[in-house]
Parts: structure tokens; C-alpha cells; sequence
């Protein structure tokens, strides 16, 4: 709890948090009952005006869309892209709130998938696979699917969040989806053991840091931190890492699934696991570069974020960083 929520009366706390939890509930059950068409272009009205009311937001999605596509890219081209991505991820909630509701005929006639036999040839080992996924597209719809699939049990790792209730109602949401939860914490990594040598499919966000720790690898040309689990969950273990990534498309989803990672012992634990991240972050790149519009990263992931950050914070959410020098630029080696 930060000194703002330290300095609020713990009455008027609660009723907030319960306002949050309210809030989330309410959208997530109007979502369901809304019709596609109804709903498609609620959505698109929102992400409009969080393009408009959330300045921050917008330009840390420049520096990212900029990683991926070049520092050069900006202008009109840019703003369309930027605009797209909040439309993406204003999409991702609303497909996710709606998840729960369809049933097995629904979801699987709006997924379509490629490379599912890593998944398979991976379980056939005798130990479940790491899907290691970057926040792109629709990432539950993989998870949903595929637990719908008998034989195919998945479990995923969530960042607590706060409220409690909160997060509570979004674990059960998850689990409505067929997806079990695992919270991020000390115990997770005994949990994944066992799930995986039971042939339960981890799903892991593997593009952002969360909390202490993580492994630095270059990634989109500047040096930052992305978690070190997957890798270490292979190595304890011996299941396959396969990066995947779930995309946007059209009205449905579609699941790519690349070969495996390398993930051997070659020496000292922490040297492989920095060169397992690092060969995964490659692997994240080619997947996030084939609809950087979908990647809903949002937030500072590199240390010349904060910077640039800090700067149009001074200057003011006028302020257009691809006009102004003073701006870290992305894609900087560390």
C-alpha cells in the first residue's frame, strides 16, 4: 500500500476497493450479455477514449511499437498503430470477460491453430510443456481451448493483486475458463513442478519482469530484465519451453506454437538460464513482430522507459517525442 492509500480513511478505502471489484464485475457480466456486434463496437468506443484520456499509456505504446518497427517509424503510420493497439487490447477484455459464457462448439470453431503438435510430441515425453507467451492477442483463448481438450489440463501463474476480492473473482474467472491458477510467490515453482510432471500444460507471460529478480537479456535492441521461470522450470524438469503466441484474427483467434527452445545443462545453472532467456527473447521477438499492434505492453519494460518517461512527464503529455531529441530513443544497447 503506497502513502496516498496509507492516508485514506480505512471507510472510504474499503468502499473504493469494493467499487473496484464492483466495477470489474459489472463490465465483465455486461460484456457477456451484450451481443457481438453491440459489443464489438462498445469496445471500440472505449479504446478511443483511452487513447485520448490515458497520455502516458499512449506514448510508452509508441516506444514500444517503435522497438518493433524501427525508431524511424512515426507519423500518421504511428498514430494509426498506437490507436490499433489500444482497439487490441480493449478487445482482450472484452473476448476474455466473454470466454467463460461459450461453450466447447463456440470456442473451438473460432480457434484455429498451427504447430499443436510441439504441444503433443512435448506430453508424450512423459512431461507437459512451458508455453511461454508474450502479452500479444488473446492469449486465454490458448489456455481455454485448450482445456477443453481432454488430456490437455493447464495451469497458468497470476500476480496477486489488491484487492483480495479482486483478485479472487479473477482466479475464478480463469477457472470458469478451464484454466487452473497458481498466485506468483515463493511457492509457485514447487507448483509448476509438480503440475508439469503430472502433464499439466504451464502457460507463462514470459515478456515482462514482475516483482524482484529476472534475467537480463537483450531484447528489441536494449538490454532489460524478463523472467527467468520458464527456463529454470525446464532445467528442473525437462520439459520443453515453446514459445507461443495466441493472435487477434478477424472474429476469431489463432494459436501459433514454435519448435522448442534449446534448454540443456551446459554448466552453471544461472549461465544457462540467462542463455535459455535470452534464446527464448529471440524466439518472443519473431512472434511479437508479426502483429506488433496486438502486443498490450503499456507499461516501462526498459531502463530508457523510465527516462523518457520521467521527461514527457515534465514536459507534459503534449509533448511528441518523436520531434524531440531530448527523449531517450529506443532500441539502445545497454
Amino acid at each position: 500500500m503506497n502513502a496516498a492509500e496509507e492516508a485514506t480513511p480505512p471507510i472510504a478505502r474499503a468502499r473504493r476497493l469494493s467499487a473496484d471489484v464492483l466495477l470489474y464485475r459489472s463490465g465483465a457480466a455486461l460484456a457477456r450479455h451484450l451481443p457481438q456486434p453491440v459489443g464489438a463496437a462498445l469496445t471500440r468506443a472505449i479504446s478511443r477514449s483511452a487513447y485520448r484520456m490515458l497520455p502516458e499509456r499512449r506514448f510508452i505504446t509508441e516506444r514500444r511499437l517503435q522497438r518493433v518497427c524501427g525508431p524511424d517509424f512515426g507519423g500518421d503510420a504511428l498514430a494509426q498503430a498506437v490507436k490499433a493497439s489500444f482497439e487490441s487490447y480493449a478487445r482482450y477484455w472484452f473476448d476474455g470477460a466473454r470466454l467463460g459464457k461459450l461453450d466447447d462448439d463456440t470456442v473451438s470453431a473460432r480457434f484455429t491453430h498451427q504447430g499443436f503438435h510441439y504441444v503433443q510430441e512435448a506430453i508424450d515425453t512423459g512431461t507437459a510443456p512451458i508455453l511461454a507467451l508474450p502479452h500479444l492477442g488473446g492469449w486465454e483463448w490458448a489456455g481455454t481451448w485448450m482445456a477443453r481438450i481432454p488430456g490437455y489440463p493447464v495451469i497458468s501463474v497470476v500476480e496477486p493483486l489488491e484487492p483480495a476480492r479482486l483478485f479472487d473473482w479473477m482466479v475464478g474467472e480463469r477457472r470458469r475458463m478451464g484454466i487452473d491458477i497458481v498466485p506468483l510467490g515463493p511457492a509457485a515453482v514447487s507448483a509448476l513442478v509438480k503440475s508439469l510432471r503430472a502433464k499439466q500444460v504451464v502457460c507463462l507471460l514470459a515478456d515482462r519482469q514482475v516483482g524482484r529478480g529476472g534475467v537480463e537479456v537483450e531484447f528489441f535492441g536494449e538490454r532489460t530484465l524478463l523472467p527467468g521461470g520458464p527456463a529454470t522450470l525446464a532445467l528442473r524438469t525437462g520439459a520443453a519451453i515453446l514459445p507461443t503466441a495466441v493472435y487477434q484474427d478477424g472474429p476469431g483467434h489463432r494459436g501459433v506454437v514454435l519448435p522448442p527452445v534449446p534448454a540443456e545443462r551446459h554448466g552453471r545453472l544461472r549461465a544457462d538460464v540467462a542463455r535459455i532467456t535470452q534464446d527464448l527473447a529471440r524466439s518472443l521477438e519473431g512472434l511479437i513482430r508479426a502483429a506488433p499492434e496486438q502486443w498490450h505492453l503499456m507499461q516501462p519494460n526498459w531502463p530508457s522507459d523510465e527516462e523518457a518517461l520521467r521527461k514527457f512527464r515534465e514536459r507534459g503529455s503534449g509533448a511528441d517525442p518523436s520531434a524531440n531529441d531530448d527523449f531517450p530513443r529506443v532500441g539502445v544497447p545497454g
